[in-house]
């Protein structure tokens, strides 16, 4: 698939964006509200979304063992038992793994050696969160700096935050070159994806706005949200969103990711994405090239789901583990 190169910055595009709130809503209410899933179907949407997460910790606390343990859980994500009554057992020649982890900077390095030692190092992703995570308001060159100090530690995609002072002031020139300067560094090789805080960006005008600039400078995903802050992703904004990388889509011919993360935890919330983006963007954003979650907590409703389907009783809160 051809990368988003970006394209010049244009402002009329962005004047020419009004989105009505109450229209998004009924959007999401038809899209999500008529499907039915039999019980086969979910489990083979479960397991597509497992194949989509980015497993992430960004805890104050976190150290190389409890990376360790994330890396063993994204490499299998889950119990053989399990898989091997779905059809996957160890011959099957397609295994579940989770697209990647997520991980600050500081913490690349332990990840790459762990997935190493799992000999799964490049089939799962090492991102890095980087550019003053959670809020952007850090210097703009402390900001570069630490895009290439992850490259420099083995990440293999990074995730950039954009200053949302730029968007709520309407400074959309500085915020186009400041995200190109970010893609810059992380170069042909580096898949970048802008996460654009949709929770402190105001209305949905903003987030449509935002995600077109993020595509016009080159980003190869477009992020709900840190998980930091108090509204994350919800469906309305990922519409939104899909609804701007459709359009981009169509005008450009690039294709771009969509990737929600913070708030989403159950097994419900993923299928109800999976269908959002199918039913918006097509079946070629259901595979994590194009489309990644990014959870902590996910993995384990969806293999408690994955459970109660194969054995027809919902498992004890012990009987799964992060490694």
């Amino acid at each position: 698939m051809e990368r988003n190169p970006g394209c010049e910055l244009d402002l009329g595009w962005l004047n020419n964006v009004y989105i009505n709130p109450t229209a998004v809503k009924e959007s999401i209410f038809n899209i999500i509200s008529d499907k039915e899933i039999t019980n086969e179907h979910e489990a083979a949407w479960l397991l597509k979304a497992v194949t989509c997460i980015d497993l992430t910790t960004l805890g104050g606390d976190d150290t190389r063992s409890n990376v360790a343990r994330l890396c063993k859980k994204a490499a299998h994500p889950i119990r053989k038992d399990i898989l091997k009554k779905l059809g996957f057992g160890e011959e099957n020649k397609l295994p579940i793994r989770t697209a990647a982890v997520c991980v600050y900077p500081s913490r690349v390095k332990d990840a790459v050696e762990e997935l190493d030692k799992l000999k799964v190092w490049k089939k799962v992703n090492v991102a890095s969160v980087a550019t003053g995570f959670p809020c952007g308001q850090t210097s703009f060159q402390t900001r570069l700096d630490e895009i290439k100090h992850a490259i420099e530690q083995g990440a293999t995609e990074i995730d950039v935050v954009i200053n949302r002072t730029l968007v709520l002031t309407g400074k959309w020139q500085e915020l186009y070159q400041e995200i190109q300067q970010m893609k810059e560094i992380c170069g042909p090789t580096i898949h970048m994806k802008t996460i654009l805080a949709v929770g402190e960006l105001d209305s949905f005008n903003n987030v449509y706005k935002a995600s077109l600039v993020a595509m016009m400078a080159g980003s190869d995903f477009i992020k709900t949200s840190t998980g930091k802050e108090s509204i994350n992703a919800t469906l309305p904004y990922g519409l939104v969103m899909a609804r701007a990388i459709r359009e981009y889509y169509l005008k450009m011919g690039y294709k771009v990711g969509l990737k929600p993360a913070g708030g989403i935890r159950t097994s419900k919330d993923a299928i109800s994405w999976l269908i959002m983006v199918k039913e918006i963007l097509g079946h070629d954003w259901l595979k994590n090239d194009l489309f990644r979650f990014g959870a902590s907590g996910l993995l384990g409703d969806i293999e408690a789901s994955l459970y109660t389907f194969v054995y027809g009783t919902k498992p004890e809160p012990y009987f799964f583990s992060m490694g």
